[in-house]
């Protein structure tokens, strides 16, 4: 049973903070990506839920690269232990994220790690994709959604771009800039030649070649 299914029945909603990236060290410590607006507060909520059960989890420092930290998860105390819990997703309980604080009240208002996971729908109709990580390199947030083919685009998190977010129903709705979410260009093939058209090609090649070598009134 996945963290996303666990309490399910009993109307329970997790949310997930980040992702262990890799092991950090010979000791146990890992490094995590992050899905909080401060990557340091994934520490903030108590014990954090897996697929491999419960650990609490400290933060222990910052790691190179956008929204990673080094943690140190209870238990884990070797450097083997934490490569087994890499690619492994820390989820908490909604309700310990507490409210969002919204200006107007008017719009449902969510924490980043609310839309990881969410599925991104286009104004058409048409599945865009997953949101895998939400990021800001300074320029304003950039949602980094995983399309159906694997590939991973970013789009500016603006309300023109994401008109629509629906947390109860697990998707947001996208109107992406054009360029965006296209599908690859098929590329045009080249049609191979068989053996004999080759053989017969190059036969009329030389052929030629040694009527083009011959003196005039030869033959």
């Amino acid at each position: 049973m996945s963290p996303d299914d666990a309490g399910e029945g009993a109307g329970e909603t997790k949310v997930c903070l980040g992702v262990i990236a890799s092991p950090h060290g010979v000791h146990g410590r890992c490094r995590i990506k992050t899905f909080t607006a401060e990557p340091e507060a994934i520490g903030d909520y108590g014990p954090v839920e897996t697929a491999k059960g419960s650990f609490a989890l400290k933060v222990t420092g910052t790691g190179k690269g956008e929204g990673i930290v080094i943690a140190e998860l209870e238990g884990v105390t070797r450097r083997e232990q934490a490569e087994a819990l890499r690619g492994l997703e820390l989820y908490v309980p909604r309700e310990k994220l507490g409210v969002p604080e919204t200006g107007d009240g008017e719009e449902e208002a969510f924490f980043h790690a609310d839309l990881v996971g969410l599925e991104a729908w286009a104004t058409d109709g048409k599945l865009l994709g997953r949101v895998i990580a939400v990021h800001d390199f300074g320029a304003g947030d950039l949602l980094e959604i995983e399309q159906p083919n694997g590939k991973a685009e970013l789009l500016p998190f603006t309300k023109d771009n994401v008109p629509e977010v629906k947390l109860a129903e697990g998707r947001l709705i996208a109107d992406p800039p054009a360029g965006l979410f296209e599908p690859d260009k098929p590329r045009a093939k080249k049609r191979r030649r068989s053996p004999r058209a080759k053989a017969k090609a190059e036969a009329q090649k030389a052929e030629a070649g040694a009527e083009a070598g011959k003196a005039p009134g030869d033959g």
